[in-house]
Parts: C-alpha cells; sequence; structure tokens
C-alpha cells in the first residue's frame, strides 16, 4: 500500500484511536468482495474499503477493487500509479456524496495463508496515517467448501504498541509475555442490509424442492485436507530453517564469549607483567576487535507468523476431518435406521 495515498486520504493523524469491537458490513459490499476476488482467483487480489467510525462499531459501507500489480513492472512506479488509482476513485466517490473515508482494505488468500510480515507492515501503515483500521481477508477455497469464509483482522494493542519500538528478539518477546497467539485479533463481523433490502430477499426465497446443487454440498471431498497437509508440511519446513538461524546464532554467541573470555585472561595475565614493570595496563576490551562487536539477534516475527499458520491449517484440517466423519457416521446412522 503506497504510503503516498495514505498520507493524502487522511486529515489528522489519530496516535491512540479509540478501540472498536465490531465490524459491520453492508451486504452489497460483501457481495463485491466475493465477486473481485472469485473473479481472479487463485491470483491473489486487494481492495478498498470505505465507511464510517461510530463509536465502537466500524462500518463498512462501500469497497472498490485495486489494480492487480505486474511481476514486470517498476515497484515504485506501480506504487505511485496505485495511489493515484485510489485517489481518483475516492474523489469521484466524493462527488457522487458515497463514503469516502478510508477504514481499511480487503484481500483474497488460499487456505488461510494471509499471516506475512507485509500484512503487519500494511497495518502499521493504516494505523499511523488514520487510526482505526480493519482487514478483511476472503478465502474463495473456503466458501467452495461451505464454510464461512470471511474474517476481519486487525493487529492487537498490545503487539501493535511492542513492534513500534522494539525489534523481535527472544529476550524482548519473553519479558513483554508475548507469544505468536497475540499477533492478530479477530474482529466479529455483523451483516446490515436495508429493511427494503430483506423484504426484497424474502421475495426472492424460491419455494422449489431439493436440486442437484443441494445433493452437491453433501459431497464429501478429501481435497482440501491434502491441500492442507501439503501447506502444513511447508511450513514445519520453513520453522525447522527459523530453528536452525537461531541455533547459528546461539552457537556464534557461545563462540564469541569463550574468545572474549580467552582475550581477556590473556590480556591480565599480560597487565601482571606490565604492572610489575611499571608500565600502564592495557584495556581489556577492544571495541574495534571484531570480538567485542555484538552479534544482532535474529527476529522472531517471521516464527510468530509461521506458527500462527500452523495453528490456522491445524484447525482447518481438524474441521474438515470433523465434518466428514460426522457426515459418515450420520449416513451409516440413516443407513440403519432404514
Amino acid at each position: 500500500m503506497a504510503r503516498s495515498f495514505l498520507q493524502a486520504a487522511s486529515a489528522d493523524e489519530v496516535q491512540h484511536p479509540p478501540p472498536f469491537s465490531i465490524v459491520q458490513i453492508e451486504g452489497l459490499v460483501i457481495l463485491k468482495i466475493i465477486k473481485h476476488c472469485k473473479e481472479f482467483s487463485p491470483t491473489l487480489v486487494t481492495g478498498q474499503l470505505l465507511g464510517v467510525d461510530v463509536g465502537s462499531v466500524l462500518e463498512v459501507t462501500n469497497c472498490f477493487p485495486l489494480p492487480i500489480q505486474e511481476d514486470h513492472q517498476d515497484e515504485e512506479i506501480e506504487d505511485d500509479a496505485g495511489a493515484k488509482h485510489q485517489l481518483d476513485m475516492m474523489r469521484c466517490l466524493r462527488e457522487v456524496n458515497v463514503d469516502n473515508n478510508t477504514i481499511g482494505w480487503y484481500q483474497s488468500t488460499i487456505l488461510g495463508c494471509f499471516q506475512t510480515v507485509e500484512l503487519i507492515e500494511t497495518f502499521m501503515n493504516y494505523r499511523e496515517n488514520i487510526g482505526k483500521c480493519v482487514c478483511i481477508i476472503y478465502d474463495p477455497s473456503r466458501f467452495n467448501q461451505g464454510v464461512s469464509a470471511l474474517k476481519a483482522l486487525k493487529l492487537s494493542d498490545s503487539f501493535m504498541d511492542f513492534c513500534r519500538n522494539i525489534n523481535f528478539t527472544g529476550g524482548k518477546l519473553k519479558k513483554k509475555n508475548l507469544s505468536w497467539a497475540d499477533v492478530f485479533e479477530e474482529i466479529p463481523i455483523k451483516v446490515s442490509n436495508s429493511a427494503l433490502v430483506s423484504a426484497f430477499m424474502t421475495e426472492l426465497e424460491p419455494d422449489t424442492p431439493v436440486s442437484q446443487y443441494d445433493y452437491d454440498r453433501l459431497q464429501i471431498s478429501n481435497n482440501p485436507l491434502k491441500r492442507n497437509m501439503e501447506l502444513l508440511i511447508k511450513c514445519m519446513d520453513d520453522l525447522s530453517i527459523e530453528k536452525q538461524k537461531f541455533q547459528f546464532y546461539c552457537k556464534s554467541l557461545a563462540r564469541q564469549q569463550a574468545e572474549q573470555q580467552e582475550w581477556v585472561q590473556k590480556i591480565r595475565d599480560e597487565n601482571k607483567a606490565r604492572k610489575a614493570a611499571g608500565q600502564e595496563p592495557l584495556p581489556e576490551e577492544d571495541p574495534s576487535d571484531p570480538i567485542f562487536q555484538t552479534i544482532p539477534e535474529p527476529s522472531q516475527l517471521e516464527t510468530f507468523l509461521i506458527t500462527n499458520r500452523i495453528d490456522n491449517y491445524c484447525n482447518q484440517i481438524k474441521g474438515v476431518t470433523a465434518e466428514n466423519l460426522i457426515g459418515r457416521l450420520n449416513l451409516m446412522k440413516a443407513f440403519h435406521d432404514n
């Protein structure tokens, strides 16, 4: 997300906005998000959310898609073009008296794989410029399985305050008592429709017998389970790589400490001889020597995000297997009863 657009779209920078507990989305906005994400699936897309902030409720009243980024284009030029597109869209909406206040963005995902460093950076960017913000995650693959595919997310306040000023090192994370489960916070979604729309939808309800589509929803497929298992294995490999990085850091730190102790002991022995000879003692530490330079501790942010993805895939596998088992048990019970 281009920073220039957010700075231009926000009138005042809100340092400590009051929290919100509900995201209220109009039904038309949900349909727009679903249509945009499904049209370009499996390509990941994103869009802008517009609405108003009413106390503890963040109302999403409109949205529009953003251009898909091309791999061959220059990133800086593409960001400027995206910012210009967003400003032009919001200017047009303002001219027709439609809500044009930026309150976040939506994006598609595949099997819930949305926990990335880029997502956190976008959250920080929005928070610094417009205060309250929310990200709507839509998963077309989950929607096809008959599962609720919409999630409203924000960064937790504790994690936001931590990552604004401090690096993601293990010791500081432990001191703040933060875990991987404290990164994101899911906000309840409330769907809102006008009375006229609700009445119209009631009139549209068909009074027809069961169709083939209704039977297709009873089909038990192992494809989601297989794909989740593949992604889970990949996450475990990524977690192993992060673990190896931290182990290498620990070994390098232990080696450096051993070299420092050996150096200090050598200088102390030499200082004893210099003291006996009436000479000035040498300093025990030499800042220019590489063995006294601090080894940077690797960031634990990627480990947190990978652990979040592992938890997500495990929950999806649990849900798929439970649905399959319950479906089979119900079928067997129906056969026995008949």
